[in-house]
């Protein structure tokens, strides 16, 4: 079997006999799994195991982005916590082997829902069970303290907001190659009405239904997706669920169509859930919201680039540069100028 885009099988299984002697019993396939728009995934098998290979894309890192040591390491901290995660192998960060760092995981099983049609087919009230099991997951992560699990050097809490904000305007900067507007304006709405934090939590970066898998119970089975994750204000987080809820785009672009399904609580329910309890003020949230588009916007005008030049592996990548502008209006009409 030919190897996968950006996936050296042979070179793979040789470090992992050396690194994890044993592991591997037969020879390597694999494939990419669908839907990723960022790192690449990998489902590797040898008819015996089954894992899952997570690399950065093919091209135009941007700086700071794609982090296989950071997704490693919180993913290996979270083990022994309430929040479910797929149990870690190894970390290679060797571009020598196969051109880029990379990370292994055992496989989990579980569903990864993408849109309304694949929720409708559950009925409501499996529906709403899962859009509540995804928030009070996400109230188990905020509650993990960051010391006890080894993650107190993982992020600089102090001065999270204003520097999120910076950062997603340097990224925007490094992809942009049109004109975009409204994106400046955003960016100047939020950098001038920064809210005061709450106590700072281990925040994922880029929380939402399809980077969680779902059990045939309709409980979580694995958070997946940790590149952009730290230590942080957990608001952003919430404010992302939000933003995914609120917004429908194009279908086949970005997982956004979620809460049209029946029975996907709304907003304010999802917002109330999380409040009571986490027991954070959520007044402010509007203003996170408004960031979280912002920073959505970022990350698909980063993807169309890629897009652009050539870099880019799966479907639909020709329609996600029309996903940002109304991105941008969304973050405009939370953020009062």
């Amino acid at each position: 079997m030919p190897n996968p885009p950006g996936l050296d099988l042979f070179r793979l299984r040789e470090y992992l006999d050396t690194h994890r002697p044993g592991l591997v019993r037969g020879e390597l396939t694999g494939e990419v799994i669908a839907g990723g728009r960022s790192n690449l995934t990998y489902d590797v098998t040898d008819g015996h195991g089954r894992w899952v290979v997570r690399r950065p894309p093919l091209g135009h890192v941007l700086p700071t982005a794609h982090d296989m040591g950071r997704e490693y390491r919180v993913s290996t901290a979270l083990a022994d916590t309430p929040v479910p995660v797929p149990p870690t192998v190894v970390l290679c960060e060797d571009t020598d082997v196969i051109g880029a760092p990379f990370y292994v995981m055992e496989y989990v099983a579980g569903t990864p829902y993408r849109d309304a049609a694949e929720l409708a087919a559950l009925g409501p009230d499996r529906t709403r069970a899962i859009a509540f099991c995804l928030i009070d997951t996400l109230v188990d992560l905020h509650a993990v303290d960051p010391t006890a699990v080894g993650l107190a050097d993982f992020g600089r809490p102090q001065g999270f907001l204003e520097r999120q904000v910076r950062r997603w305007n340097k990224q925007l900067a490094a992809s942009r190659s049109r004109d975009l507007p409204g994106a400046d304006e955003l960016h100047d709405r939020l950098a001038t009405a920064l809210p005061t934090s709450p106590d700072p939590a281990i925040v994922h970066g880029d929380y939402r239904l399809d980077n969680v898998l779902v059990g045939p119970d309709q409980r979580i089975t694995a958070v997946l997706d940790w590149e952009m994750s730290t230590l942080g204000d957990p608001l952003t987080d919430l404010a992302l669920i939000v933003a995914y809820t609120n917004r429908q785009l194009p279908p086949g672009i970005v997982a956004s169509t979620s809460g049209d399904a029946p029975g996907y609580p709304g907003v304010d329910e999802l917002v109330a859930r999380y409040a009571q309890r986490s027991g954070r003020d959520v007044s402010n949230l509007d203003w996170y919201v408004g960031l979280a588009y912002f920073k959505l916007a970022v990350i698909l005008e980063g993807i169309h680039y890629r897009y652009t030049q050539g870099q880019t592996v799966g479907e639909n990548f020709d329609r996600i540069g029309e996903a940002v502008p109304p991105l941008i209006a969304s973050g405009l009409e939370h953020v009062s100028g």
